[in-house]
């Protein structure tokens, strides 16, 4: 019974700190353009030959 008081307040705080991950990345922008993403993989043209 006393490990219960140990892996509760442990759980939760991995919780809390996957929320603040999600909320960290939610915030900074990482998901403005998902259908973007997903198109641009279809095409060939590649961006990144120097000029």
């Amino acid at each position: 019974m006393n490990i219960i008081v140990f892996l509760a307040p442990f759980s939760l705080l991995l919780a809390g700190l996957g929320l603040a991950g999600f909320l960290w990345t939610f915030r900074s922008g990482q998901y403005d353009d998902p259908e973007g993403d997903a198109a641009r993989i279809l095409f060939d043209r590649d961006d990144d030959r120097p000029g």
